[in-house]
């Protein structure tokens, strides 16, 4: 039991304390050196206050009673992840993420649909793709993109019809093909039958599916009269502002950690939990092959109390420490697991922003029963940074967070290997924006992706070539997280140039303009049309046949070699093949990093055969010996 006499080391060695001092230490742009430190490592939680105040933060004592309170939730401990690998089809796939608004458009209305994804599937698997993850399309009023959903049972009018979703199933199996789809029930839409039932019918059972309540005195909350005047907490939203909304005739207040016309479910009643099952094994009937988890790990609430405003400033969210890893979140997946992702042996993968390498064990441990794999997002900003940020991404921050995940989260688990999806802008427009240097870092990107420890997701575009938007304003973006923070930047009292430069450095949108198939297109303006990339397709055509062809990139050992400064050697083992990789993280020329006559190159597209000596500025290769 951890409590405020702890230690820093006592506290770093549980799971939960462990992930979170790790966040707060990379929040300040430390590593966990500082733990380590024996002098450091021996300093008591309750002396933290006091000792934050000389280091120029601020940490009080609120904050180590909700520190201590999260990691005594969790009792389990994860194995020592030694096993043998299982082989499994989904570690052995590559994925391709469509986000499908913006795919492809078959009808000219200037939005993707689902005929437009039957109509690259060839496209797909001439590329080597294994399986799709589809963003969601089911019916929705789109406030959120389609992470509103108002009917969990039918298809988005504008992607097609239930009818078209059948065809490309088919299509898909027929070509050896997967398919995952994206599975958002932290929250619905307003709009959704259960919600509207919930908010108009007093003696409604759909009222008691959501966090409502009263606003005209007549109900408490953590033993405070909640009134109209004020919300009943202090939480607030993923997407600005609080995290409360009026709803309905009565004004009820209700709970939403994202868009206000998405209000969170609860998931404590037993009856949310069932009809959440239901719709699962409805789309795994169908022959869906596995689902994409939103915010999974929001499921579970431990509590509507305050949040701390340290750790809301810190994390930039308020209250997240009574929802990022629930005290029935395990109870939960299990439940999902048993009684729908087991019996129809369907693939899992949570989205689990704020969980740590320790937290993720406890959750994929393939002993556990939980869910199969999760995406972490530590790797997405270097210490100290937020998306919104303008700033430049150090790769070596990369390296290292692969190493470590690589070699600590042991056999048992698996680990998912991404750098772009629909929630961020492009890497490669993060490290380095000098044109010359946009197609080795491209490279440089694909390679680590597809020849690490893991599944990789390419995200749509990637192949492509695509890199970030140049907007001009406000109003070309669509996205609303962004509008949402610029509204809440110029009422703040920034300019409305530095409030844009600001939501130009991590809208969203950059990962969410309609793919160019063609060279021109009536629906997007000139300047946010990109020209795709032919020989960067054809670099992760040549990237995905090796990693098909050469098992030791898939359930290989993996043995740094180098990781000095600017430097990433790694090696991969199976069997009797051992594989080689050699990556230049910096805009100079670095040393190749061995030289052994066995090796044979498997893969340098930007190799000088005339001085194979030297990588040239951010140059992946890649060797093979026998």
């Amino acid at each position: 039991m951890i409590t405020a006499d702890s230690t820093l080391k006592e506290v770093y060695s549980t799971p939960i304390g462990h992930d979170l001092l790790k966040k707060v230490l990379m929040q300040m742009g430390m590593g966990d050196s500082a733990i380590k430190n024996p002098i450091t490592g021996n300093v008591k939680l309750k002396n933290l206050p006091g000792l934050s105040k000389l280091m120029g933060q601020k940490i009080d004592p609120w904050f180590i009673e909700s520190m201590v309170h999260l990691i005594n939730s969790e009792s389990g401990r994860p194995g020592d992840g030694r096993g043998e690998i299982t082989k499994k089809w989904w570690k052995e796939a590559v994925f391709y993420q469509i986000y499908p608004r913006t795919f492809n458009d078959t009808n000219g209305d200037g939005i993707g649909d689902l005929k437009g994804i039957i109509e690259k599937l060839d496209y797909l698997k001439d590329l080597g793709i294994d399986a799709l993850w589809l963003s969601p399309i089911y019916a929705s009023p789109n406030d959120d993109n389609g992470y509103d959903i108002s009917d969990y049972r039918a298809i988005m009018k504008e992607f097609g019809t239930m009818k078209d979703f059948d065809k490309l199933l088919e299509e898909l199996h027929a070509r050896d093909m997967k398919i995952i789809l994206d599975l958002v029930v932290n929250h619905t839409s307003d709009e959704h039958k259960w919600f509207k039932s919930a908010i108009s019918d007093p003696d409604s059972k759909y009222r008691d599916y959501y966090y409502l309540y009263p606003s005209d005195g007549s109900a408490k909350l953590n033993g405070k009269t909640i009134t109209a005047d004020e919300e009943p907490n202090n939480w607030t939203s993923f997407f600005s502002g609080p995290a409360w909304e009026k709803y309905g005739p009565d004004e009820l207040w209700g709970l939403h950690l994202f868009s206000k016309k998405q209000p969170d479910l609860n998931w404590e009643n037993p009856e949310v939990r069932k009809d959440v099952v239901d719709i699962i094994n409805f789309w795994l009937d169908k022959g869906v092959d596995g689902f994409r988890m939103d915010v999974t790990n929001f499921y579970s609430k431990d509590s509507l109390r305050n949040g701390d405003e340290i750790i809301g400033d810190m994390f930039g969210v308020r209250g997240i420490e009574h929802f990022v890893y629930g005290p029935r979140l395990h109870e939960y997946y299990r439940q999902l697991h048993d009684e729908a992702f087991a019996p129809h042996d369907a693939f899992t993968v949570g989205e689990a922003a704020g969980i740590g390498m320790e937290m993720a064990k406890l959750i994929t441990s393939e002993n556990r029963g939980e869910l199969d794999m999760v995406f972490n997002f530590d790797h997405m900003e270097t210490p100290g940074h937020v998306r919104f940020d303008d700033y430049v991404y150090d790769l070596n921050f990369y390296r290292d967070h692969m190493i470590e995940w690589t070699e600590n989260y042991g056999n048992d688990c698996w680990m998912s290997l991404f750098y772009n999806n629909h929630d961020n802008p492009r890497m490669v427009s993060k490290i380095n924006n000098d044109p010359k240097f946009r197609k080795p870092l491209e490279i440089l990107l694909a390679t680590m992706l597809l020849t690490l420890k893991g599944t990789p997701f390419i995200y749509q575009g990637d192949e492509m070539g695509l890199v970030n938007y140049k907007f001009k304003n406000i109003d070309e973006v669509t996205d609303i997280e962004s509008k949402n923070k610029y509204a809440e930047l110029v009422d703040g009292g920034i300019s409305e140039d530095a409030a844009f430069a600001t939501i130009l450095a991590g809208t969203r949108e950059h990962a969410r303009v309609l793919l160019p198939w063609k060279e021109s297109n009536a629906d997007i303006p000139e300047h946010l049309i990109q020209k795709p990339d032919e020989y960067m397709h054809a670099i992760y055509k040549t990237l995905i046949e090796l990693r098909h062809k050469h098992k030791a990139l898939v359930y290989g050992t993996f043995t740094v070699t180098n990781k000095s400064k600017g430097r990433f050697t790694f090696m991969r083992e199976y069997k009797k093949e051992r594989i080689m990789v050699d990556l230049n993280l910096e805009a100079k020329a670095a040393k190749h990093a061995f030289n052994d006559p066995e090796y044979k190159t498997l893969f340098a597209p930007l190799a000088d055969r005339g001085n194979m000596e030297f990588l040239s500025p951010y140059e992946a290769r890649v060797w093979i010996r026998h």
